[in-house]
């Protein structure tokens, strides 16, 4: 028991090292949050639920067959089932019976029904497809922001790093007498400062992991890296080929909440020819098989005869009268065996039956029910058309929304770019200022401030470029790559 204990420790704790030394990709993340989110499963049983009704509506095409067995007692005076006669008996009985039945023809009904639940099994799966999207940029989306994180982080750690080597040289300077007091105490103010923002940053990539772990559904508690691709090696398509009009015909044709529209509107469809087809009359074919036994067991006595009694019936004697007819008088004796019912197999054959027939429906008056069934058929219709043009609308406002972001996202990461080099720059030049004594100490801390500043909109511009460009390929439809 001990080994056994001491194994289980080491597996948990190896297992454990394991997770926390694996690298996480952007294709693993979205795998592992598609196979555990809840609600991609929800949306799963459904299209499992639109199978079983599709599967239903084909096999309701045969015939159908139902098998009757009915057992019981019965006493007092009833009808035996095996003879037709009432008797005051008490028997056990049993009736077997096997049915069917088969449409003929119900003006294509049961058809465009089988039609309409295939169409809403193709909608129920595209339903799905459509969540996993959403999931999947959603997870893309929370990559990128521990990316961002993450080289904002770097940038912040440099400028410590940086500030440290500037106060330590000023702490020197100072201790040498060639500079005063307050250019280390401003030094050291700046270290501060860039510390705070050094764990701020440390922070805020901690908080982007557990967002993305929350969506991937992990344990909040799991060690968790992920892959750090360099944002500039992050395959991006040239902005001429996502021109607005041609992303918009890609995700009408593969996006799927554009294929859950059109599907759902064939499935309307069909159900309005199903329910059409429930005005008219239905022609039907029935047929049974049936048979029944009972069983009595009933005592027989002998009858023995005790003497004679006038029966109240007369007959001639020849002569002009009459004489009294005498019936005998029997009492019952002793029991000399039993009256009981026919075998089984003899009585079930014997009251073998077999029924055919054709069965018309003509619906006369029923309150409106399958008029109303029509109506709504079409009405439903209308509004799945309206959703769609609604939807496809909506995708276009947000396709060229999309565009226009990632146009102003490349101009201001452009700037960005050229205001970092600038910046960077002017930090050189005010470095060596600083170096010869022409420039002070909060004049140089200023230039390090916009230069850190600079360099954390760059970032930021930079992965706000790249996932509006990733939202505007998403609109494709063709998936996400990183």
């Amino acid at each position: 028991m001990k080994r056994l204990i001491i194994t289980l420790i080491c597996f948990f704790v190896f297992n454990g090292f394991i997770i926390a030394q694996q690298k996480w990709s952007l294709l693993k993340c979205v795998q592992y949050a598609l196979d555990s989110n809840i609600s991609v499963k929800q949306s799963e049983v459904q299209e499992k639920l639109a199978a079983i009704d599709y599967k239903q509506s084909k096999l309701s095409q045969y015939p159908s067959g139902n098998f009757t067995n009915n057992d019981g007692y019965r006493f007092g005076r009833s009808q035996n089932p095996s003879t037709g006669i009432l008797e005051s008996q008490n028997f056990f009985t049993v009736g077997l019976s096997l049915q069917t039945n088969l449409d003929i023809f119900n003006w294509y009904s049961k058809r465009n029904t089988i039609l309409a639940n295939q169409w809403q099994h193709e909608a129920a799966k595209a339903a799905t497809d459509k969540l996993k999207n959403d999931i999947a940029l959603t997870v893309a989306n929370s990559y990128l922001q521990i990316l961002l994180a993450r080289e904002q982080e770097e940038i912040a750690d440099v400028q410590v790093k940086q500030s440290k080597s500037q106060f330590d040289i000023a702490t020197k300077q100072v201790n040498a007498g060639a500079l005063p007091e307050i250019n280390a105490v401003e030094l050291e103010a700046q270290l501060a400062r860039d510390s705070a923002n050094l764990i701020a940053a440390r922070g805020n990539v901690e908080q982007a992991k557990f967002v993305l772990k929350a969506y991937m559904n992990i344990d909040a508690g799991q060690p968790f890296e992920i892959e750090e691709p360099p944002a500039d090696q992050i395959p991006l398509e040239n902005i001429a080929d996502l021109q607005p009009e041609s992303v918009y015909a890609l995700a009408v044709a593969n996006l799927p909440q554009q294929r859950v529209n059109d599907f759902k509107i064939r499935a309307a469809q069909k159900t309005l020819l199903a329910a059409k087809g429930a005005l008219y009359p239905t022609i039907a074919l029935f047929g049974s098989l049936g048979s029944n036994y009972g069983y009595f067991k009933t005592p027989k006595y002998d009858q023995v005869i005790t003497g004679y009694s006038p029966s109240g019936l007369v007959v001639s004697n020849g002569t002009g009268g009459f004489l009294d007819v005498q019936q005998p008088v029997f009492t019952t004796g002793s029991k000399i065996g039993y009256f009981t019912s026919d075998a089984f197999g003899k009585q079930l054959n014997n009251n073998f039956g077999q029924s055919i027939g054709i069965n018309i429906s003509v619906p006369i008056f029923n309150g409106w029910t399958s008029r109303a069934g029509y109506e709504r058929a079409k009405l439903n219709i209308s509004t799945l058309e309206l959703q769609r043009d609604l939807d496809n609308k909506t995708i276009k406002q947000d396709i060229y929304q999309a565009y226009n972001s990632a146009i102003v996202a490349i101009e201001k990461f452009n700037s960005s770019k050229k205001s970092v080099e600038a910046a960077q720059r002017s930090f050189d030049f005010a470095t060596k200022r600083y170096n010869i004594g022409m420039l002070t100490t909060l004049e140089l801390i200023t230039d390090q401030n916009n230069l850190f500043r600079a360099k954390l909109e760059y970032v930021l511009n930079q992965f706000d470029y790249v996932f509006k460009m990733k939202v505007l390929e998403f609109y494709k439809g063709q998936g996400l790559k990183l």
